[in-house]
């Protein structure tokens, strides 16, 4: 009879005592799902205002092709249309770049690139050592201004699939920038814009 009383009285407890379980639970569930929400919150406002911060950075495509020539103060590498090729590969490892400007005098008659030496030197069989620059360059490339846009220049390398645009101004050569050049210069410095969007934002 005992036994049956203690088994009553644990089932009473059970039942007075389970209700303020379940909502106890029921209650840290929510706050878990509170906080989880109220993350989820941060991380979206957090995502929209770098999204938004990115909108308001300057459009550097617009900027003309002298705004990189100006900052980045490129020098100009050129050999003589006579030049042999292992002097132009030996110029090239030297200043660690892949293409030479190449002149017949003051006139650009073409550009010789890695690509070059390897497809029309190397794999034709010639000899780098007998064989003149001027025989094996990539003739009559296109030229574009400094006053073309950054955007354009994007363009043009991309359906022309060109990797090298001299760029020339009243005859002279002001530079030959490479399809590399131009995406450097466009993600250049977006970091720190963005910080100073950010910083802006705050102070205001």
């Amino acid at each position: 009879m005992r036994k049956l009383l203690d088994r009553s009285a644990a089932s009473l407890v059970l039942a007075l005592f389970a209700p303020v379980a379940f909502a106890t639970q029921v209650e840290e569930m929510q706050t878990f799902i509170g906080r989880a929400a109220a993350l989820a919150l941060v991380v979206v406002m957090a995502i929209a205002g770098v999204y938004s911060l990115f909108r308001q950075l300057p459009d550097k495509r617009a900027a003309t092709l002298q705004t990189i020539l100006n900052e980045a103060n490129q020098a100009i590498h050129s050999v003589e249309a006579d030049t042999l090729v292992v002097e132009c590969v030996r110029k090239m490892t030297d200043k660690k770049i892949d293409a030479l400007i190449v002149m017949d005098g003051a006139k650009l008659v073409g550009i010789f690139t890695e690509r070059d030496a390897l497809s029309r030197v190397l794999a034709a069989g010639r000899d780098p050592r007998d064989t003149r620059v001027v025989e094996v360059m990539t003739t009559d490339p296109y030229c574009v201004s400094p006053g073309m846009t950054v955007g354009t220049a994007m363009e043009l390398v991309t359906k022309k699939r060109f990797r090298h645009l001299p760029i020339v101004e009243n005859g002279q050569v002001q530079a030959l920038l490479s399809n590399r050049d131009l995406t450097h210069w466009l993600v250049s410095n977006r970091g720190e814009e963005v910080q100073d969007l950010v910083e802006l934002a705050y102070r205001s």
